[in-house]
């Protein structure tokens, strides 16, 4: 064990750890039963971060639940990289679900029936919408057995050992990839690694579009 690290190794560990444990890799069309995990992706930033993880995963035969933003400040689902993410993802047995941002929740056919809303409000969070699975409303979402690694930090502890030892009954694991992809011990010093990556990427579309650098 490499230890609590946001790093890609400790996250294949976590994996490991979930598959020794007996656990079960599943997606938001059934309700939670014994040794379940839903594993979940908010993509909020970089679509490059959620491939590199969605290879991780197949290689292990894990499939997850990657939400992906329509109203993104970050990235663009209709532009040429966000059309390949889509397929990519697909290609590598993962299912896509929305990243809404409220109270938008229109699904197009690019979605599976289920939502997590981005950066909810406690009044909304948990409420119903019609014909999709709301991942943060019962019976999916119960405190006892959820996970998130938000802000770079685990509310409840790194979950490796529990996975490993079979404590959760089912869980629900949010890990957003952004955190693991990019270097830094803080929040900020890994935004700060994804800040530099990202000058590369548009460095390189500026270039296949024709935009004179010389």
């Amino acid at each position: 064990m490499t230890g609590c690290a946001f790093d890609l190794a400790h996250y294949g560990e976590i994996l490991d750890a979930a598959q020794a444990g007996g656990y079960r890799f599943v997606v938001f069309d059934h309700e939670p039963e014994p040794r379940d995990l839903f594993l979940r992706h908010d993509v909020d930033m970089s679509l490059d971060a959620a491939l590199v993880f969605a290879e991780l995963e197949a290689e292990r035969g894990v499939a997850a639940t990657y939400f992906l933003m329509t109203r993104s400040d970050f990235y663009n689902l209709d532009s040429r990289p966000g059309e390949r993410a889509l397929a990519r993802l697909r290609e590598l047995g993962h299912r896509v679900g929305l990243h809404g941002v409220h109270p938008h929740a229109a699904l197009d056919d690019r979605f599976d029936p289920v939502l997590a809303w981005h950066t909810p409000e406690p009044e909304y969070m948990s409420e119903p919408v019609d014909g999709v699975v709301n991942v943060m409303r019962p019976p999916w979402f119960d405190p006892a057995n959820y996970r998130s690694d938000s802000n770079q930090h685990w509310r409840s502890g790194c979950p490796h050992d529990d996975l490993r030892e079979a404590r959760f009954e089912w869980l629900q694991l949010l890990v957003h990839p952004e955190i693991w992809v990019f270097d830094g011990a803080t929040m900020r010093e890994t935004m700060e690694s994804l800040i530099a990556a990202e000058r590369d990427v548009m460095l390189r579309k500026m270039g296949e579009n024709r935009i004179d650098l010389a």
